[in-house]
């Protein structure tokens, strides 16, 4: 992708574009990222998140920032909902419906916005179920924005049944542990019941919660278009099947690997020459890296596992660890005793924010312990990195079952019902995927596909595409009027 210059567009086909993502950062620098690559082809994008989310957004590369406005929107206060969270990684799960709550208040805020910057299209989450109506009142197009993959959205159905308003609508866990009616092709994409479980009020709601479903099922229902975090090249036949089963186009916009910025700072930046320093003296393709993102949490019994897993492989690792979920959880979870210790001389565990980038681009580390995140596993193959899968939370098993027909990770062995592993099976599993010959195929795989996944052209490609129609779709409406 050349970032280097933005190449001249006319004023008649300039579009302002407003963007509006939830308070997740797999949410937020996936749609910064759309943002970028938009501005490169000369549009105005509005950014819009809540004050503290916006100070700690990446920065912006210098080319682009005349063309994207970062707003910030003050986060109304909710009860139950601590103080100064304003992220999804700033709270355990079971607290995340509140910041639901108060992302809801942001209607009329966002509808006051709009008013007042008129731009062409709004590109929005899957939280703000209730903007589509708001935005079409106003006579503005919009595009309900997944950074969930085709696969997962399919699973899950078309808008009446996510919503509840149709008679396929699943009501028990285990309906969610078998592919759905309608997926017409062989697929072994499903939840296993402990993955559904964790997640189940989520699917059904509670008196403080609008289930995430029924935001999903109302965003598509609200909007013109779905543009999707993926492409043709990684899911042929479920990006069809969307926009079949949601009766609307649907666009890929590619995988969006993050683009690579100017660091004028990165020299001395203290804590990454300490940590280069450390993967510098470790032979190539020897480390394991650990993380499992801004908001899974292992369990204590969990942590156990993985620590001892780790230390039976042998192998040197770096491991990006939360020990707690959120600044107000009271739950920290602690390494076994003496595994520090004993682990000294070939392993980092490191309990502050880690930049995950510059050790996955590092030559020595040569496997990637992950949750199976969407962003996580497009930076692993951007980076070629073979994939362990350690699923948590959300649609990470869909992800890892799909990853898994694919040969492009595999996942560690657990108990269906509850979910629980052993340090062997972490031990075998890693071992399995970055030295054994019956993991070659993992290894091979990541290393074919990144050329199709993440390729600097094909990227370009689905944006030109999504531009495409956003500004054929404009000359319509202005034609219509």
């Amino acid at each position: 992708m050349n970032s280097k210059s933005t190449p001249p567009i006319s004023k008649e086909d300039k579009l302002h574009i407003l963007m509006f993502p939830w308070l997740a950062f797999g949410h937020m620098i996936p749609f910064l990222e759309l943002s970028k690559l938009i501005a490169l082809q000369g549009h105005r994008i509005t950014f819009i998140s809540t004050t503290k989310n916006i100070d700690r957004l990446p920065k912006l590369p210098r080319n682009l920032s005349s063309l994207i406005t970062l707003v910030k929107i003050p986060l109304p206060k909710v009860e139950k909902l601590p103080e100064n969270a304003e992220a999804t990684s700033d709270l355990p799960y079971d607290k995340v419906k509140y910041l639901k709550m108060a992302y809801d208040q942001l209607e009329q805020p966002i509808a006051t916005l709009l008013q007042e910057t008129s731009p062409d299209w709004v590109i929005y989450d899957f939280a703000p179920y209730w903007l589509g109506p708001v935005v079409a009142k106003l006579g503005i197009s919009s595009a309900f924005f997944s950074i969930f993959i085709a696969t997962t959205l399919c699973f899950m159905g078309s808008p009446q049944t996510l919503m509840g308003l149709a008679s396929d609508s699943r009501t028990k866990p285990e309906d969610f542990t078998v592919p759905p009616k309608w997926i017409p092709f062989h697929s072994t994409v499903a939840f296993r019941i402990f993955e559904i479980n964790r997640i189940f009020d989520d699917v059904t709601g509670d008196d403080e919660n609008i289930p995430a479903t029924y935001r999903v099922g109302a965003s598509v229902d609200g909007c013109d278009v779905v543009a999707v975090r993926s492409s043709y090249e990684f899911e042929p036949e479920w990006l069809p099947l969307l926009e079949e089963i949601y009766g609307k186009p649907v666009i890929p916009v590619g995988m969006l690997p993050p683009i690579p910025i100017d660091h004028d700072s990165d020299d001395d930046d203290e804590e990454w020459k300490t940590i280069k320093e450390w993967l510098d003296k470790q032979p190539k393709g020897s480390v394991v890296y650990v993380a499992f993102g801004s908001e899974a949490k292992p369990s204590q019994t969990e942590l156990t596992e993985i620590a001892l897993g780790l230390e039976q492989t042998g192998f040197p690792f770096f491991w990006a660890l939360r020990k707690k979920s959120a600044l107000v959880d009271t739950e920290e979870v602690e390494l076994p005793d003496g595994f520090e210790e004993r682990t000294k001389e070939r392993g980092i565990v490191c309990t502050s924010w880690t930049p995950q980038l510059k050790i996955l681009s590092h030559d020595s580390v040569g496997g990637f312990l992950t949750h199976s995140g969407w962003s996580s596993v497009v930076e692993a193959i951007q980076f070629q990195r073979p994939l362990i899968l350690l699923m948590f939370l959300v649609d990470q098993g869909l992800i890892a079952r799909l990853l898994e027909e694919k040969k492009i990770g595999y996942s560690i062995p657990r108990d269906d019902r509850d979910g629980s592993f052993t340090r062997d099976s972490v031990a075998d599993s890693v071992r399995l995927v970055m030295v054994e010959e019956k993991g070659k195929v993992y290894r091979d795989k990541i290393r074919e596909v990144k050329g199709l996944y993440v390729d600097g052209d094909i990227q370009d490609k689905y944006v030109n595409n999504l531009l495409n129609y956003f500004t054929l779709h404009r000359r319509r409406v202005k034609e219509a009027k």
